[in-house]
């Protein structure tokens, strides 16, 4: 009897169809290349879109919703509820400031075109980017401390942790890790060479390091181009170069600010369905 009650509470859905797409799914987001580039952002992000359509297809199965739905398991779900608020939180966010790039980008395009003077051209651009940095860097902040809640509240359940409440939490930790990613791409956390101090360093050498040539984005690779053309008089075939990357690069925020969208979706629709489970 005791090992019959046992399994009932194991919840034999890890072993579900549906379960099993899901645990792929993560598997498949966690061994996604570590590279900050559109292309690896648009991929993760994307991943990240499937996994939560799966999970919610998930969450419709009946002995899911049986599980999640008992008692001895609403304080962890109403955890997730809380998790999931200031998951929507940072994809709003970070909508906000994909728009802001891609309005940034354009008028830097546009007065490219200009003839004005080079200071006027680059200036709002370079401002722009100073403000999404110490927003980018509050975001980062604040993913720090949801993962270090995630770990104190795995640690305290670890025990008795059911397979659906684990992964719930995988769930979470993941998008933690793919929003983590997206905003290293758009701007690297600093370090005691990293940010504009490093483009200045750059700039002031004349010279753009292999190092930090490689392990540069496309959005930080403008960045430094655009302080290279402010700081050389002959600038006409790097403004030619510049006017590219910033075509490209705004084609770029594009596609992902269309795949964020698509994200944010996806996880007011996995809240509405927990939200519905805990009011069972």
């Amino acid at each position: 009897m005791a090992a019959s009650h046992i399994r009932s509470n194991s919840l034999p859905s890890r072993t579900h169809p549906l379960s099993n797409i899901v645990e792929e799914k993560l598997q498949r987001l966690r061994s996604s290349e570590g590279t900050s580039t559109s292309l690896s952002v648009c991929r993760k992000l994307g991943g990240l879109k499937n996994l939560y359509d799966s999970v919610d297809d998930w969450l419709q199965l009946s002995l899911t919703q049986q599980i999640l739905s008992r008692q001895n398991n609403r304080q962890c779900v109403e955890h997730l509820l809380e998790g999931s608020v200031q998951t929507l939180d940072v994809c709003a966010t970070l909508r906000e400031v994909l728009s802001q790039m891609k309005e940034s980008l354009r008028e830097l395009e546009s007065s490219l075109r200009r003839r004005t003077a080079l200071a006027n051209k680059l200036d709002p651009y370079i401002t722009s980017r100073k403000k999404m940095k110490k927003i980018i860097c509050r975001m980062m902040e604040n993913l720090k401390k949801m993962e270090k809640k995630q770990n104190i509240v795995k640690k305290d359940n670890q025990v008795e942790q059911e397979a659906a409440r684990s992964i719930l939490k995988e769930v979470e930790e993941t998008s933690i890790s793919v929003f983590e990613s997206f905003l290293c791409f758009l701007s690297k956390p600093k370090t005691r060479s990293s940010g504009w101090s490093l483009v200045s360093k750059v700039v002031s050498s004349k010279r753009i390091s292999c190092e930090a040539a490689a392990d540069a984005s496309e959005v930080e690779e403008l960045d430094i181009e655009l302080l290279i053309m402010k700081s050389n008089k002959d600038n006409s075939i790097l403004m030619r170069d510049v006017q590219k990357r910033v075509e490209a690069l705004e084609s770029s925020i594009r596609e992902i600010e269309e795949v964020c969208e698509c994200v944010y979706r996806s996880l007011v629709k996995t809240r509405v369905s927990l939200l519905n489970i805990l009011d069972h």
